[in-house]
């Protein structure tokens, strides 16, 4: 991620609320105008009397300091739970089901038994809740319990947190955390100086400074009375921003970020600290972004849905033939109905019904009641276990990906994090990457490389630099022999005081904060001498680098208070004063501060991007002047760093007249204090002095890429995955990068869109569309979805090749298997004389405002879809989520967002994945995301290994638990229609309910979380395999069909062989109905052992096992006397009859199957099949194990 100074608050306040859609307007708005909208107006700030809860709490009545993360408490629980669970269509499905069944005249089932699946499925949830909210109560109280030292009767003394109110003074001592969000008044430093560390609340280890303002260091003293009154802004989530002022003997305070301590962040090298309550409790600005990342739903999920759908009609079709044949059925036998059983008038039995009337109800309701009873026994075509089975095995994979030792960074010591479970198969099926670059693609490792100087260009020669004997950095930074010995000149000359204000302006514009710590060196004779070992701990890697680097050259950072800040010079220490500081935002892309030297002068000292401080230079009226020619100069240096991959920034400064710093001043103080739109109101006052700058010169970091970068991306886009990088570099920076990580190539065309307007972006677009023949989509967004669908859903076989194991060599268009057509028809495609160049799109921030804003998305998108790589340079925060969802919301093209840092949180939870480095920028993107890891390459492995065993074992899971529900129900449905449509079972109730929670469970589950149909290797090795998730051969409606096919040709055969068998025996209805149960148990199984491809131990345990549980299952329920199939199974396992049909069954039922997979795989073997065989041959290279071998 890139960021130079503070991330701006636009990036906090969208991402914390979740959003997934962005309109036009919100993807360029500036981060005042989302910030000022926090408080309305001046007239209603926050206000707290200092040491006095009372008066400030009576009028306001704020939130005490009690938190809770709990969902439930014991009332709530049960029907807030419920209420949570039942937002499953399919819940309030089988609820209906159950209700339905406690009808007398539909009671088809016992009526505890109906309600056993439903009640298992939310019982086990509910305990699950129930601990996870067990455990969250246990830290709500640790957390309220503790205690801190809280003014009372003017001594402090202890006070548990959660009765810790607004206003209070509380005492903070070393390593302990902070309890709510205080103003800092003072601290053990005379200078008013804290340093905490906000792991706990955005994840950086970085030490941070905060200051205690020196107005009211009179405050904490001994004696001193703690007064005054504060006015700040409402409780809001950005936690990069505070504005308030403080009116302490007279005086009006400005208050701001650098002056409050936040609830969760933790004192370090800091003896105590005092402070006033501004927020607590749940209006802390910790609490109010504890928000949960926005759910995210699986594409495979929502496909499921649509053949649930398919099967509810379905279900409704055989419910209403039975209900009809019902009808009809008694319409015939109308005049018989007293001489029937169950119809007669009454009953003639030796029960206690002997002689009651029987209700008929006629035959309209009859029909009625035929059909909702059919309902009540065809209910499981619609699997209930099927949600559960998705979960647990989603829990067993990702189990092993967070195990897979491959994906573990030493680095970072992180492990793979899997923070959502229910996107895991869609890993298998990601079409486009948006990666950030600075911590994502490179390490986020700032080093000073290159200086340009007056004009020249310092760099190309270094060697280790010696620091002297008084300082010691934490690393080694080499330095230019030549800028060294410039620097050591007298102060003489423009060219050495150029070189001593840029060092100056290194050292000073900055927010780092200097850690000095004694440390004894040894020399060559023995003799130990004392140095100081020194420590810089800023927010940004840039700015740390940029202090190092001034320290090698002799310009110390040594002391940083609020007011000063004091810099060695070759053992010479300068006191200067800061008189204000201007950080870097988002739209002035600079950072300045103000300071006055001992001998009285006042300077402006700025650092900022290229595009943002060369425009506010002074202009000279002599074009050949000496400041053109630095200037001309030092611009060919900043292009020669960018191409070298150089993060690259200019280095101004200017002299403040005393009318201009007066002036300055007057509107700065204005602006500090003020509690409306003061952030627009300080670049006003920036405007003023940043302006008619002398160029000082530029610098130049590099920031290498991470190990295997381009390796993994050279494999992601022969997987047929477009990658496209989303950076705040500048151009050359991003090209340079690009073509280091083999994202761009050489003979690649690029389309470069630098638009200034609305008319020059449009004019830009359609040239390039023009000159690449690239076609525009005429259609609807909606059409162009949905023929995306049709294109992956209906993909035909021959569109399958053979070839895919043949490595593709030479910078021709890479092609897979099946993507020949991708994106050609519906958006951009390019003419077919100019197929074999492939296109790079290079496009800037300033651009995609008016493009996003604009009604140029969809040239945009025809542009951008016929391009190889995609490189957006100088882009913000949203304008990353933004690209996101131009893809998103047009195509059906699963999207992947991958970044390190705070401005990259919107990016990856508008992507369908969201996948968080653990880098130096902290943990925000990491705990926004949904998957989390050490290193970018190893994407690789996650999407071509992980990502597809995911996809391919919950297609066929899900196919599976469709077939085996749908078989046995077209069983049932057979049965029915033999028996006068009347609804009644040869199944006992139990076997019923056993059949998907016990007996065929298992296996399914095991299967779908170890089934392996390629190793590792092979799936590293040949990356096009991962085109089978793009082209859905596991899961799509074609082999739906086909399943539902096979499917009642196997339930015939269920139902009919028996049938046949037994038609002239004398055997009864509950024994045909035992050997249909374990038929269809046997059955299932053993098509599932057709498809499992790796065989191990757990697996033969599962489902021969599954077979096993069965037969004690029915042994077990046959042996209940009460029960009307007692005995039956010992009558039946002594006939060899009953074993030999068992067997007919099974290889009738499969012999269809069996011949079109051999059919398939002999003539249109898919890639995957190939590579298999090739697998098992051992003729792949570096196959040192069989895949069966291979572990998770």
């Amino acid at each position: 991620m890139e960021r130079q100074g503070y991330p701006s608050s636009l990036e906090i306040s969208v991402t914390s609320a979740g959003q997934e859609k962005l309109n036009k307007s919100q993807r360029v708005r500036h981060k005042s105008v989302q910030f000022e909208d926090l408080f309305s107006s001046e007239d209603s700030p926050r206000v707290i009397h200092i040491n006095d809860p009372r008066r400030t709490n009576e009028k306001y009545e704020f939130t005490g300091n009690e938190i809770r993360t709990s969902k439930y408490t014991l009332i709530t629980f049960l029907p807030k739970n419920l209420f949570i669970q039942f937002h499953r269509l399919a819940y309030l499905y089988f609820l209906a089901i159950a209700a339905l069944n406690q009808l007398p005249p539909l009671a088809v089932f016992g009526r505890t038994v109906s309600l056993f699946p439903l009640l298992f499925v939310l019982f086990v949830t509910a305990i699950k809740d129930g601990y996870e909210d067990w455990r969250r109560h246990r830290s709500d109280r640790k957390e309220n319990n503790r205690e801190a030292l809280v003014l009372q009767s003017g001594h402090f003394r202890r006070k548990k947190w959660k009765k810790i109110r607004v206003g209070e003074v509380v005492k903070i001592h070393g390593d302990e955390a902070i309890p709510c969000d205080m103003v800092l008044l003072g601290s053990s430093d005379p200078n008013g100086i804290a340093y905490i560390q906000t792991m706990n609340l955005d994840g950086e280890s970085n030490l941070k400074t905060r200051y205690a303002r020196q107005e009211i260091a009179s405050m904490v003293q001994e004696g001193g009375s703690y007064s005054g009154q504060i006015r700040c802004e409402r409780p809001n989530r950005n936690i990069y921003e505070f504005t308030a002022n403080m009116e302490f003997n007279g005086q009006k305070i400005t208050l701001g970020q650098s002056n409050i301590i936040l609830r969760g962040c933790q004192l370090k090298n800091t003896d105590w600290i005092v402070g006033v309550v501004v927020y607590a409790g749940q209006e802390t600005k910790a609490m109010l972004n504890s928000t949960v990342s926005p759910s995210k739903r699986s594409r495979l999920e929502s496909y499921m849905n649509r053949e649930t759908f398919w099967l509810s009609v379905f279900l409704s079709v055989m419910c209403a033939v039975v209900a009809t044949g019902m009808g009809l059925w008694l319409k015939r036998h109308m005049h018989q109905l007293d001489t029937l059983p169950y119809y007669r008038r009454k009953y003639f039995t030796n029960g206690q019904a002997n002689g009651k009337y029987y209700k008929y109800y006629g035959i309209a309701m009859e029909i009625f009641f035929s059909f909702l009873s059919s309902i009540i026994v065809f209910q499981i075509m619609i699997p209930i276990s099927l949600y559960i089975t998705m979960e647990l095995v989603r829990l067993g994979q990702s189990y092993f990906m967070i195990e897979d030792m491959q994906m573990y960074d030493s680095s970072s010591d992180s492990r793979f994090q899997c923070r959502s479970f229910n996107i895991n198969e869609d890993l298998g099926q990601i079409r486009y990457i948006f990666s950030d670059k600075t911590g994502t693609l490179t390490e986020n490792k700032m080093e000073f490389r290159r200086a340009s100087l007056y004009g020249k260009d310092y760099g190309s020669s270094t060697h280790a630099g010696a620091q002297g004997h008084r300082w010691k950095l934490k690393s080694e930074i080499n330095v230019d022999p030549e800028l060294m010995a410039l620097l050591h000149k007298d102060l003489v000359g423009e060219e050495r005081i150029a070189a001593h204000d840029f060092f100056l302006t290194l050292a000073a514009c900055n927010t780092v904060v200097p850690i000095t710590t004694r440390d004894s060196s040894a020399s060559s004779a023995n003799e130990v001498h004392e140095v100081e070992a020194i420590d810089y701990q800023g927010e940004s890697p840039d700015e740390q680098a940029l202090v190092n680097a001034a320290s090698a050259y002799g310009y110390t950072l040594v002391e940083r208070t609020t007011g000063h800040i004091v810099i060695d010079v070759n053992g010479e220490r300068i006191r200067l004063d800061v008189l204000g500081l201007h950080e870097f935002d988002s739209m002035r892309k600079r950072m300045s501060v103000v300071i006055r030297f001992p001998n009285n002068a006042v300077k402006v000292l700025v650092k900022g991007a290229d595009s943002s401080v060369l425009s506010i230079l002074k202009n000279n009226q002599h074009r050949d002047s000496l400041a053109d020619k630095i200037k001309s100069a030092t611009e060919n240096h900043l292009t020669s760093y960018s191409s070298q991959g150089l993060r690259t920034l200019v280095i101004a400064a200017r002299n403040l007249t005393d009318a201009e710093f007066e002036e300055w001043q007057e509107m700065y103080e204005e602006a500090s204090t003020s509690l409306m739109e003061r952030s627009a109101k300080l670049r006003q006052a920036a405007a003023l002095i940043e302006c008619n700058l002398k160029l000082l010169g530029a610098t130049g970091i590099e920031d290498k890429l991470q190990d295997g970068v381009p390796e993994a991306i050279e494999s992601l886009r022969q997987a047929g995955i477009k990658v496209w990088v989303l950076t705040g570099d500048k151009q050359e920076t991003a090209i340079s990068i690009g073509l280091s990580c083999r994202l761009l190539t050489q003979n690649m065309h690029q389309v470069i869109i630098n638009g200034t307007s609305e008319l020059d972006c449009k004019r830009l677009l359609t040239e390039a569309k023009e000159r690449y023949g690239i076609k525009s989509a005429n259609n609807g967004n909606e059409f162009l979805k949905e023929n995306f669908d049709y294109e992956f859903l209906d993909t035909s076989c021959d569109t399958r090749n053979s070839n895919v194991l043949i490595p593709e060599n030479g910078s021709r268009t890479l092609r897979y298997a099946g993507d020949s057509r991708d994106m050609s028809e519906f958006c951009g495609e390019k003419r077919s004389d100019l197929d074999d160049t492939p296109l790079a799109l290079i496009i800037d921030g300033n651009s995609l405002v008016y493009i996003l804003e604009k009604d140029l998305e969809t040239e945009l998108f025809d542009l951008a879809t016929s391009c190889r790589v995609v490189l957006c340079c100088r882009v913000a925060p949203l304008q990353k989520a933004g690209i996101v969802d131009l893809i998103k919301s047009r195509t059906n093209d699963m999207t992947l967002a991958i970044g390190d840092g705070a401005n990259d949180v919107s990016m990856i939870q508008m992507a369908d994945v969201g996948i968080g480095i653990c880098g130096q920028e902290g943990r925000q993107a990491v705990m926004a995301s949904d998957f989390a890891m050490g290193q970018f390459r190893f994407l690789k492995r996650l999407l071509l290994v992980h990502g597809h065993w995911n996809y391919q074992r919950i297609g066929y899971l899900v196919l599976y638990n469709f077939y085996k529900n749908a078989v046995f129900v077209l069983m049932l449905f057979w049965y029915i229609l033999c028996t006068a449509f009347s609804t009644t079972s040869a199944l006992t109730d139990w076997s019923s309910v056993f059949y998907s929670v016990i007996y065929t469970s298992v296996p399914t589950i095991v299967v779908g979380i170890l089934d392996k149909d390629l190793s590792h290797k092979t799936l590293l090795h040949y990356p096009k395999l991962y085109g089978a998730g793009h082209r859905q051969e596991s899961y799509n409606l074609h082999i739906f069909w086909i399943t539902m096919l096979d499917t009642l040709w196997q339930s015939l055969v269920l139902f009919y062989v028996p049938l046949f068998t037994y038609r002239n025996s004398s055997v009864d209805i509950w024994s045909i109905g035992n050997l249909w149960t374990i038929s269809v148990v046997v059955l299932v199984n053993v098509h599932l052992a057709m498809d499992i491809q790796r065989w191990v131990f757990i697996t033969h345990v599962a489902v021969w096992g599954s077979i096993i549980i069965t037969y004690m299952c029915m042994v077990i329920l046959d042996s209940i006397p009460i029960f009307p199939n007692y005995w039956t199974i010992y009558h039946l396992a002594i006939s060899r009859t009953y074993w030999l049909t068992i067997l007919l069954i099974t290889i009738l039922a499969l012999l269809p199957r069996f011949f079109c997979k051999v059919i398939q795989q002999t003539f249109w073997p898919s890639d995957i099949q190939i590579a298999r065989e090739a697998e098992i041959l051992r003729k792949l290279p570096n196959q040192g194990l069989k895949p069966d071998c291979d572990i998770s």
